[in-house]
């Protein structure tokens, strides 16, 4: 089974836990990392901005993971949202199993 990681960045928990929820019940993740209290420095329309997020990392397979990053791009609250396709390059056998069940 060939896993992705999906990594983005929402502006609060319960928008990422409402995004992960969906995600879950269409099948398109097996499992969502929801990590909070990050700030992000960056410039916007030509200033420096500052926000406080919260990271997420999706953990699906390669067959599911267009349709994943689809999804999250359109629950986005962003207008340019911050969605990386990551490849897993290995892994705990047992693990990766589990994702592709999950997605099944």
């Amino acid at each position: 089974m060939e896993g992705r990681l999906i990594y983005t960045t929402f502006p609060s928990r319960e928008a990422a836990e409402e995004a992960a929820r969906a995600l879950l019940e269409a099948r398109l993740i097996a499992c969502a990392n929801i990590l909070p209290g990050m700030v992000s420095l960056y410039r916007w329309e030509g200033a420096l901005e500052r926000a406080e997020e919260v990271v997420m990392l999706l953990k699906t397979t390669a067959a599911r993971a267009l349709a994943a990053v689809e999804a999250v791009a359109k629950a986005h609250p962003y207008e340019v949202p911050a969605i990386l396709l990551l490849p897993i390059e290995g892994g705990a056998a047992s693990f990766l199993a589990w994702i592709g069940a999950q997605t099944a």
